[in-house]
């Protein structure tokens, strides 16, 4: 066991090969629809908690179940993996925030498991959970201001700021990393303007850019579904009672066969902290200069969500044309929803002076189940051999495989952490107008 002290107690660890996991670190508590607020000394260590196990992972079809983690909405803690032999304050630092469209997940899930990545690149990875579906994002007159989630993954990044040298970690040289809506939570952050001392890198694997911060009247309106299907006070009720009616209000809004794709809850635009599209934007050109940023998609973004999808199956079974038609409405759709949007944001981002490196992950073998699906890029940073053993995304493909043809991006993304650089790869930023990307794996 290993143990770091900090401000706000002592934390317990467990050392593997050389590398130390802090589980269950708490960084703030909130009431229910209330902002977070940073701790004083805790009694004890936590358990690892998900917010909501009940909502399930649209992802399962290609990534499989998730773990069983005890949960509780008292879920605000981090995941903190360092070198056994940290000195304090010296590792440069890598904030996960994990994607499940703001409906699922959490950053103690062994998917996102960060011993392989700690033990080859020496850096400190805080993988963070934060509030969810209607409990992170609901806004509705009298019950919540919205944006919970959003302030939560801000108060982490100030525990972060204050506590991380204590487990090793270097805060003046953070990098925030997020995958799906982990990454769109970080084109967010990029326009708030109190984070700006808070990160120094940005790394966006397959962020939805192309789904546009909803407005207030727009989040209003998905509050009102979620609270028209609710029987009581949303303050009050059972928690339980609040995923059913969250559950339902998801169904109905994802349309007939549930075709649509998009997240019902979404960072809310002119909600605080977010500003208004005009001023996000704004914020995000004003801070490029110091900015670098990684960018990038897999090729087949929207077969992990069209693949399993009985509709597309019917319309591939159609003779001798299917295959192809299914292929190119869902390719489309990626393209809308994930790689325009982030060539054009590099665009944006390298035009105002940032330094930004663009890649594109392709299929791990030619008879990849899903082709290069979204959260394909997952196995080739995070997690081990047991957490993927059953993905269907992975079918055929041995770990050990996967674990290979990962290790340049996880050496990448180790040195970008470290230093802002893609050099080992000798990875060219990207420049306005190019649609050159760097392939992966």
């Amino acid at each position: 066991m290993s143990m770091a002290t900090t401000h706000s107690g002592r934390w317990r660890g467990e050392i593997t090969d050389g590398v130390a996991v802090f589980r269950g670190v708490r960084y703030a508590r909130a009431q229910r629809f209330e902002p977070p607020r940073r701790l004083g000394p805790p009694d004890n260590p936590v358990s690892p908690v998900s917010i909501a196990p009940q909502t399930p992972s649209r992802m399962e079809a290609v990534m499989g179940a998730p773990e069983t983690l005890p949960w509780s909405e008292d879920c605000l803690s981090v995941t903190v993996t360092v070198p056994a032999d940290a000195e304090p304050g010296t590792l440069p630092v890598l904030v996960w925030l994990h994607g499940g469209a703001y409906l699922s997940g959490s950053g103690a899930w062994a998917w996102y498991g960060a011993r392989r990545l700690v033990r080859e690149t020496g850096i400190a990875v805080v993988a963070v959970n934060y509030r969810l579906g209607a409990l992170g994002y609901l806004r509705a007159a009298g019950v919540s201001p919205g944006n919970l989630g959003l302030l939560d993954q801000i108060t982490a990044l100030e525990w972060v700021r204050d506590t991380i040298a204590d487990f090793g970690g270097d805060p003046e040289n953070v990098t925030v990393a997020g995958q799906s809506a982990g990454g769109q939570s970080i084109a967010a952050l990029l326009g708030i303007p109190s984070t700006r001392s808070l990160f120094h890198r940005a790394i966006l694997q397959s962020a939805p850019l192309g789904l546009s911060f909803p407005d207030r009247d727009r989040a209003e309106r998905v509050g009102r579904a979620v609270l028209d299907r609710l029987d009581g006070d949303p303050r009050t009720a059972p928690v339980e009672a609040v995923m059913r009616a969250q559950g339902a209000a998801v169904r109905t809004l994802a349309g007939p066969g549930g075709l649509n794709a998009a997240p019902p809850f979404l960072p809310i635009a002119g909600v605080d902290p977010l500003p208004d599209r005009e001023a996000w934007r704004d914020e995000v050109r004003h801070r490029a200069r110091a900015l670098r940023v990684i960018i990038g998609h897999t090729e087949h973004e929207m077969a992990a969500f069209h693949g399993p999808h009985p509709i597309f199956a019917a319309v591939r079974r159609v003779p001798a044309v299917g295959r192809r038609v299914a292929a190119a409405v869902s390719n489309a759709m990626g393209r809308r929803v994930f790689e325009e949007p982030a060539r054009l944001f590099a665009d944006e981002l390298t035009a105002a002076g940032a330094v930004v490196h663009r890649y594109r992950v392709e299929p791990l073998a030619p008879d990849a189940p899903f082709g290069a699906c979204h959260c394909i890029d997952l196995p080739l940073l995070l997690g081990d051999a047991d957490a993927w053993h059953d993905a269907p995304m992975l079918r055929g493909l041995p770990f050990d495989r996967v674990d290979t043809l990962g290790a340049p991006m996880r050496r990448a993304w180790g040195e970008f952490v470290r230093s802002g650089t893609a050099d080992p790869l000798r990875w060219q930023p990207h420049t306005v107008g190019s649609r050159t990307v760097f392939p992966f794996p």
